[in-house]
Parts: structure tokens; sequence; C-alpha cells
């Protein structure tokens, strides 16, 4: 069942951890200073990596389902440690919460979390989402495609103001030490968007970063 990922490992090593020897055995000499704590999702479509093409020790990644931070006084204390530690600890300067069309969690929350109530922790995280599906549901007031991407976008957004009820988060926004950045991933054009703070909206990333 997981040969193929153990064959998968023979490569990284003959490919890759053969050629990065000296990079590699650096960051393990030296301890790890990533430019940016990454909160996503779980879905196996979106790697993090990949898709921004970053080496080992350039994000400190948190992935929970449908890239969740819940506020501090409801936080879950593993996405909670992470935040503290990436931000008071690691000094990030910057905090990336990305989510992805055709999320599930979303999805899960738009259909109603009743639908979970067999599965306690699950049934419990999505709740976590309903206030971005019920802004959504506010906005957008198109098909179901629209409305789940408007929601996936609202839940970038909400993630981003739960991050403000973090102590450590709150001192080094004051301090100036630390940005936040929106972002949405379109896993079939396989592209980015970011959240344009002075347009309020999500745009194509290729605008910013040209």
């Amino acid at each position: 069942m997981t040969k193929h990922l153990l064959s998968g490992h023979a490569r990284f090593r003959s490919e890759y951890f053969e050629h990065e020897s000296d990079f590699l055995q650096a960051l393990a000499r030296d301890g790890q200073n990533p430019s940016a704590l990454y909160i996503g999702c779980s879905d196996s479509r979106v790697v993090p990596e990949l898709l921004t093409t970053s080496r080992p020790g350039e994000l400190f990644v948190v992935r929970n389902i449908a890239n969740v931070v819940p506020s501090f006084d409801h936080a879950d204390a593993s996405v909670g440690a992470a935040i503290e530690y990436a931000v008071a600890v690691l000094k990030v300067p910057h905090v990336i919460v990305c989510g992805h069309d055709k999320c599930g969690g979303v999805k899960a929350a738009l259909d109603g979390v009743d639908k979970l109530a067999a599965h306690k922790s699950l049934h419990e995280w999505v709740s976590e989402i309903l206030p971005a599906a019920t802004r959504a549901r506010e906005i957008e007031k198109g098909d179901d495609k629209a409305l789940l991407r408007c929601a996936v976008e609202e839940n970038v957004l909400y993630s981003m103001e739960n991050l403000t009820t973090y102590p450590a988060v709150a001192a080094a926004l004051a301090a100036h030490k630390l940005e936040f950045h929106g972002w949405v991933f379109d896993i079939d054009a396989g592209k980015l968007r970011v959240y344009d703070v002075t347009a309020q909206e999500f745009v194509e990333a290729a605008v910013v970063a040209h």
C-alpha cells in the first residue's frame, strides 16, 4: 500500500538530498528561520511548498480541515501553539491564510453541520466555519458554485480576523513586525487569488506580482 511512498523517498534521496546535502545539513545545524507562517487546508490537492516552489526551511506550515483559525478564546491547542511558536519564537514576518476553491469543509458548513452529528470532532470543527458561511449567504445571491467560492474567501478573511485575537499576534502587529496575507488557490486553473486590502476583494496573484 505504501510501497510507492517508500520508492518516492528513495528518489528523494538520490535526486534531491544528494544534490542539496550542504543546504539541508546547514538547516539541520543552524535551525529554521522561515519567512512565513502558512495556514492552509489539509486537502491533499493543495501542497503549499509545491504551489509556492518553496525550499525546506522557508515555510512554517499548519494544515487542518478548511484552514480554520479558531479565535483565541476557543483555540484548538494545536493551532494556537503553532501560531504562538511561529510568531513569538520564530518571529516570522508574514502570516498567510490560504483557502482553496471546492473546499469540502466549507461546503459542509454551507450544507449544514447537523449532517456531521455522528462525528463529534468533525462536527465541532466545521462549526467554526459557520460565521463565514453566514456572511457568504448575505453577500452572494448567485448559484451554489458562486456561493461556495464566496464562502471559501470569507472563511479566509474570518480566520485572519481570528488571528488578531491571539496576544502574540496582536503584539507583533502593534509593533509593525507582522503582515497578514489572504490567499485562495484555484485547483482547476492552478492560480492563486490574493486579498487586496485597498480594493477589499480577492484578485489574481499575477496582478499583484507584477
